[in-house]
């Protein structure tokens, strides 16, 4: 009995030294540089370096934005950027951020998960008084931390309205096993009325998602070369938490907001939960090629423009026009009254403007001949498909199950083309990409040097932007 008393104690002191070793060295190291980190569609802040100091202008102001073209938002961010532009230093750096208010109205920035005095925190009250508007402050630290950290607005509904920014604190050694490339998505939702291009801050359902401030699919693709290692941060801020998935790939959660997680830790998952105010760094290797979708897996989040009473209704070519009175819906119905039945209860009370006459639908679109392999190749008459010769298939008008909402799938030509990131997608890409979704596309290395040379070229967004022109199927 003894005997076996002093098996479990040792084997208990054992498993405590273990867990003791790996809390005390959370971070593995190895020597070597600290890869460059990317955040697609967001720009970097610059610095000086003054007396010692890595100085940096943060500057507070009304942003105008797109989350699509044609999908104005007057957005709060940071010079000229929502979100904020990205801000990067290294361990052991003392920093220093001259912050100026262009608002209408007071704010202060909050360094989220920041070991600093309590005077530079941004607890506007208890720290700092506000920053009034016109008015600057200078905030000052050493930092001795490492990992995903952001800046954000500590007035809750200047969130809201977008006011947030990556801080990158790279470790004096980088973190071991190494990674090839390094990217940063900040996680958004947002609440916009028809014919309003100012978030309401108030609403508890969401209609917008954005990655870094871009919706699906003008979100741009992170590229890497296949055999790669990547690490991905992501960071929430907003009011829904956001189960992000990635296709074809397994990874692993190497940190949080709080810094590294031990590798011990560990373990092998394709979906991780993002909370709100959280980060997750996710790291993996790049086996397959592939352009690999990465989204919130939330259904109502893989959309643009959903809302609970009409579904999608941004592109619909109609306008919705207000200022009639409650029997007319408020002139925001184009056929009966408020009380039709036709407008009745299902899911919510519809109003109008998903209607089959504001959309067709996708199996309407192109004909009544379509190809079981490339369901985008549609035919008046019959035929053979001219992608792959199968003979086409006629199919039925498209009508919608009764009771039933149906999915979009947006039919277009791919205008995103443009994108040198999205050089050599599929023909037809683009039509389910929409809401908090993107791309991880792993390429041969012949692909990545051609996608990299349009790069170098830096083109810019066309002077017409056909995505406001996308027609949607369905009733959603």
């Amino acid at each position: 009995m003894s005997q076996r008393r002093t098996f479990f104690r040792r084997l208990a002191q054992a498993g405590a030294a273990f867990w003791a070793g790996a809390e005390a060295a959370p971070a593995q190291h190895h020597t070597g540089h600290n890869v460059a980190f990317e955040t697609p569609d967001l720009p970097k802040l610059p610095h000086k370096m003054v007396d010692g100091w890595k100085e940096f202008h943060l500057i507070a102001e009304v942003v105008e934005t797109e989350f699509l073209p044609g999908r104005k938002v007057h957005a709060w961010g940071y010079n000229g950027s929502v979100p904020g532009p990205t801000i990067e230093v290294n361990q052991g750096d003392k920093v220093r951020v001259i912050f100026e208010n262009k608002l209408p109205e007071m704010t202060a920035v909050h360094w989220h998960g920041f070991e600093v005095p309590m005077e530079m925190d941004g607890s506007v009250g208890l720290g700092q008084d506000p920053v009034e508007p016109g008015s600057k402050f200078v905030y000052e630290f050493t930092l001795n931390q490492t990992g995903t950290f952001f800046y954000h607005s500590h007035f809750a509904m200047q969130e809201m309205m977008g006011m947030i920014g990556f801080v990158i604190m790279h470790p004096k050694q980088t973190f071991a096993p190494a990674v090839d490339r390094d990217f940063g998505l900040i996680l958004q939702e947002w609440a916009l009325l028809p014919n309003n291009t100012v978030p309401n801050t108030l609403s508890m359902e969401f209609n917008w998602l954005t990655l870094n401030g871009k919706a699906g699919p003008d979100t741009t693709p992170m590229i890497v070369k296949q055999g790669e290692r990547v690490r991905i941060r992501l960071v929430n801020l907003g009011m829904d938490h956001h189960p992000i998935h990635l296709h074809g790939n397994q990874f692993v959660v190497t940190a949080t907001e709080g810094g590294r997680v031990p590798q011990a830790a560990w373990c092998p998952q394709n979906t991780v939960l993002v909370g709100v105010a959280q980060a997750r760094d996710i790291e993996f290797e790049a086996k397959y090629t592939g352009d690999w979708m990465l989204h919130c897996h939330l259904p109502h989040h893989m959309m643009n423009q959903m809302v609970s009473m009409v579904g999608p209704m941004a592109h619909s070519g109609h306008a919705a026009q207000t200022g009639a009175g409650m029997p007319e819906g408020m002139g925001m119905i184009r056929q009966g009254g408020a009380l039709s039945p036709e407008l009745g209860p299902s899911l919510g009370r519809g109003l109008g403007l998903a209607a089959d006459a504001d959309r067709s639908t996708s199996n309407a679109v192109g004909g009544a001949y379509s190809c079981v392999h490339h369901p985008d190749v549609r035919m008046s008459e019959p035929g053979k498909c001219p992608r792959c010769g199968m003979a086409l298939v006629k199919h039925g008008e498209h009508k919608p199950a009764p009771g039933f909402p149906q999915d979009m799938w947006m039919v277009d030509d791919d205008p995103y083309n443009w994108k040198p990131e999205n050089h050599g997608l599929r023909k037809g890409w683009s039509g389910a990409m929409m809401g908090m979704m993107t791309l991880v596309r792993v390429v041969k290395p012949e692909l990545y040097d051609q996608i990299m040379a349009l790069k170098a070229k830096q083109p810019k967004r066309p002077a017409t932007a056909p995505a406001h022109e996308h027609k949607h199927g369905g009733q959603a």
